[in-house]
């Protein structure tokens, strides 16, 4: 018998293993290390920053904080020969500001006050205070001390001030074609300033500092870049004051008489060639030289060319007398004549004039047939050693060479009309250098702008008694019968010459376009001035040199011979002076 148990023993369920009991002591343990792991990633970190980019993050900081600063060296002044200021530069204030820093926007009270102060728009200043990546952004540059103190009044968060110079000019106009001006930032633009801008500019210095957020100086720093500014040098000038403003007061009544279209007028020492005056009409300010256009900035008498007419024959008369052709009492036939189609004649007409009477009269035949008695290069040389078609190198930005064409392409005619003025062209100052030739004793000078120690080494041109035969013949032209008689000077000898010449325009000689010349020295046997004028396009009350710009010439030589303290050379004859215009 099978017995069947059906008995299964009961299983009792299995009991979890107790959890070992965590200490307090393991507990701190894992709080530390895990403190000792981010001190020991910190630490790394800071000796890898220290190290490897510790440069770079130097660079940030300074980029943030320190800050070199320019120390602007003092730009050289510029006086007359005597002492007298034509230029100089005078601390100003430059307004900027620091977006970067500005937590506190200014109020449109603040604003609209800051716009009125320093003339620049609301919406222009709020766009510029807008860019906060700035760090530094002027407002304004270069305002007077009155309204910097007005400025800083208004008490406006990240506004601050820059020292700077700018440069004056304390004659105006009087001198603006020959000192020209600079720009903003003190640079040479036009006339001596840009010629002389090396030896006026100095060297600006450096100074590093610390600033704050607001761009506030609050430490100087010392290092390597730290530099002291070395100013400019000073400049004197040849030029002399008193003459300038003569000669500019007497062109200016000419111009505004003869309703030109403008005047130049140049005085030179006619012993070292230094340039005592140089005066253009119209002029400009040069402490506003915005406001001038090209044509009013323009220093004619350097960069314009002119065909100078008569004022070229005592050149032709000078080379025949040098060459011993003719002497003072040759007499010419100057009845008019053909050369090919073309006809010389004069003004008047003079059946014979000796070599005075030619000067005198100024005959273009006469001229023209001593000039023909040379060969086309022998007269092509001596121009050149007059300095046409030659650049002066008087230091003078956009001084024109003049136009001399190569002596192979001359024509005869040309020939004949380059004796009296016509064919070759030269600036005002080229043409007065060229008398020097006649002054000097047969050598020519160079031109300075700048005052002489001592007279330059001149260059030989002709022999010594030949340009003192042409000077004695040359006062015969502002004595009675000459052409140039309203341009003679009471108890002076004044050798001169007057030009009339018609204007160049589309390639034909205008009728009524003229250059109106007269230019001359006293006193004649031992010259001690040189004076040229021009007066261009005048359109009243004639146009022939000695009438135009003859008086400008009488006025300007009686007047500079008597500020130099030349004494007269024959009596006076207390005639009361007369002009071709009115005061």
């Amino acid at each position: 018998m099978l017995i069947k148990n059906e008995y299964k023993p009961r299983m009792l369920p299995k009991q979890p293993k107790a959890k070992k009991p965590v200490s307090t002591n393991g507990r701190i343990a894992l709080v530390l290390g895990g403190l000792a792991l981010a001190f020991t990633a910190l630490v790394c970190r800071g000796v890898y920053l220290q190290t490897t980019q510790h440069e770079f993050l130097k660079n940030q900081g300074d980029q943030r904080f320190v800050r070199t600063i320019t120390l602007p060296a003092s730009r050289g002044t510029i006086t007359d020969r005597n002492g007298a200021t034509l230029a100089l530069s005078a601390p100003t204030e430059s307004l900027y500001a620091v977006p970067s820093g500005m937590d506190v926007q200014p109020t449109g009270e603040q604003l609209e006050q800051l716009s009125a102060l320093i003339g620049v728009s609301v919406e222009t200043i709020e766009k510029r205070l807008a860019r906060k990546e700035k760090d530094f952004i002027y407002l304004k540059r270069q305002l007077s001390k009155e309204t910097a103190d007005k400025v800083a009044a208004l008490g406006i968060k990240g506004l601050a001030f820059q020292q700077e110079s700018k440069r004056h000019y304390p004659m105006g106009n009087l001198f603006a074609h020959v000192i020209g001006f600079t720009n903003i930032d003190g640079k040479g633009q036009e006339g001596l300033e840009l010629a002389l801008e090396d030896d006026l500019s100095g060297e600006n210095g450096a100074k590093v500092v610390l600033r704050d957020n607001k761009g506030n100086i609050v430490d100087s720093l010392d290092s390597p870049r730290n530099r002291d500014p070395k100013n400019g040098h000073d400049m004197v000038m040849s030029l002399d004051q008193r003459i300038q403003t003569l000669a500019y007061d007497e062109l200016n009544k000419a111009v505004d008489y003869h309703r030109a279209k403008s005047g130049t007028a140049i005085v030179l020492d006619a012993q070292t060639g230094e340039i005592l005056a140089l005066v253009n009409s119209p002029a400009y300010d040069p402490n506003e030289p915005g406001k001038a256009d090209s044509q009013q900035r323009r220093n004619r008498a350097v960069t314009d060319m002119i065909e100078p007419g008569s004022a070229m024959k005592p050149f032709a008369i000078a080379k025949a007398l040098d060459s011993g052709k003719v002497n003072v009492h040759t007499r010419l036939n100057t009845h008019p004549y053909k050369i090919g189609p073309a006809t010389v004649r004069d003004t008047h007409v003079y059946p014979s004039l000796d070599v005075r009477g030619i000067m005198q009269k100024s005959s273009n035949v006469g001229t023209s047939k001593l000039s023909a008695m040379f060969q086309p290069k022998e007269m092509y040389d001596f121009y050149q050693s007059l300095g046409v078609g030659q650049r002066m190198h008087s230091g003078f930005p956009g001084e024109t060479p003049g136009l001399l064409r190569k002596w192979q392409n001359w024509k005869p005619i040309e020939q004949a009309t380059m004796s009296f003025g016509y064919g070759l062209q030269l600036s005002l100052l080229q043409l007065a250098r060229a008398y020097t030739s006649l002054t000097n004793d047969g050598e020519i000078l160079p031109v300075s702008f700048e005052k002489q120690v001592a007279a330059p080494k001149g260059q030989r041109v002709m022999k010594p008694e030949t340009a003192r035969a042409v000077r004695e013949i040359m006062v015969a032209v502002t004595e009675k019968g000459g052409t140039g008689t309203m341009g003679a000077v009471d108890g002076f000898d004044v050798g001169a010459k007057t030009g009339t010449a018609r204007k160049l325009v589309n390639g034909r000689y205008a009728s009524d376009k003229h250059v109106a010349t007269f230019i001359g020295f006293a006193p004649a046997d031992k010259p001690r001035v040189i004076v040229a004028v021009t007066v261009d396009e005048p359109t009243a009350n004639g146009y022939y040199g000695g009438v135009v710009a003859g008086p400008v010439f009488k006025n300007i030589m009686g007047g500079s011979l008597n500020i130099l303290g030349v004494s007269p050379t024959k009596p006076l004859k207390n005639v009361p002076v007369q002009t071709a215009f009115k005061n």
